[in-house]
C-alpha cells in the first residue's frame, strides 16, 4: 500500500511539474528577437522584399497575449511580403509600443499600446493600433466591455467628446457617423491613465483612410462614475 501511495504521489508530482514547465512565460527568442534596453524585445529582419522592425516590452503582466500578437503581426506581414506577385517592394513594417498606467482606486492598471506602420503596396500605407490593458488588483485583462459597469451606457457620453475632437483634428464638421461612433467595436483599443481614457482608432476605423490613425483623450470626469 505504501509503495502504491508513493507511486501515485510521484505521478501526481510529475504531472504538476509538467504543468508548471508548460506555463513558463514566453521569451524574446521565441519570436526571433534579441534583448534590447531594459525589458525590451527587438525583432529586425532585412530582405530584398521587405524590412521589419518590432520593439515591445517583455515584462507586461499578460505576456502570452502580447507575444501572440507580435507573432501574428510578424508572420502575417512576412507571408504577404513573400507572395510571388508582390508589388511596390520593398514592403515595410515598423511596430513600436507606448506604455501607460493608472493608480486611481480601487485598482491600478497597466496598458501597452502597439502602433504599427505597414506598407504592403496599397493605395495608402496603413497605421493601426492594438492595446492590451491589465487590472493589477484582480490580475486579469480589461476590455471595453469590462471597463465599465454592466448597467451603464458610456458611449452616449464618450461619442460626443470623440466627435468634437476629431472635428478639430480633421477640420470637418461631424466627421464620424453616429452608427460608427456608437459602435463598441470601434473602441476596443484604449489606454487608462489617472486623468483620462485614451482611445486609439486605426486608419480607416472612424475616419477615411487618408485621414490616418487618430487618438482621442476622453477626460475621466464625465465617465468616472461608470468605470467598474
Amino acid at each position: 500500500m505504501r509503495v502504491l501511495t508513493l507511486a501515485v504521489s510521484l505521478v501526481l508530482l510529475g504531472s504538476a511539474s509538467t504543468g508548471v514547465a508548460a506555463a513558463a512565460p514566453p521569451k524574446c527568442s521565441d519570436v526571433g528577437g534579441t534583448a534590447g534596453a531594459g525589458a525590451t524585445c527587438v525583432i529586425t529582419a532585412n530582405d530584398p522584399a521587405y524590412t521589419l522592425n518590432i520593439s515591445f516590452p517583455t515584462d507586461f503582466p499578460n505576456p502570452n497575449a502580447v507575444f501572440d500578437y507580435v507573432k501574428q503581426t510578424r508572420d502575417g506581414f512576412i507571408n504577404v511580403a513573400k507572395t510571388p506577385d508582390s508589388r511596390g517592394m520593398p514592403y515595410e513594417l515598423d511596430t513600436t509600443t507606448t506604455q501607460y498606467s493608472s493608480a486611481v482606486p480601487p485598482r491600478g492598471t497597466q496598458t501597452v499600446v502597439f502602433t504599427t506602420y505597414q506598407n504592403v503596396g496599397g493605395a495608402h500605407p496603413l497605421t493601426f493600433y492594438k492595446a492590451f490593458n491589465w487590472d493589477q488588483a484582480y490580475r486579469k485583462p480589461i476590455t471595453f466591455e469590462t471597463l465599465f459597469r454592466p448597467d451603464t451606457q458610456p458611449l452616449p457620453v464618450i461619442f460626443p467628446i470623440v466627435q468634437a475632437e476629431l472635428a478639430k483634428q480633421s477640420g470637418l464638421p461631424d466627421p464620424v457617423s453616429p452608427t460608427a461612433g456608437l459602435d463598441p467595436a470601434n473602441y476596443q483599443n484604449f489606454a487608462i491613465t489617472n486623468d483620462a481614457i485614451i482611445f486609439f482608432f486605426s486608419q480607416g476605423e472612424l475616419l477615411p483612410e487618408a485621414a490616418g490613425a487618430v487618438q482621442v483623450s476622453v477626460p475621466r470626469g464625465p465617465i468616472d462614475a461608470m468605470i467598474a
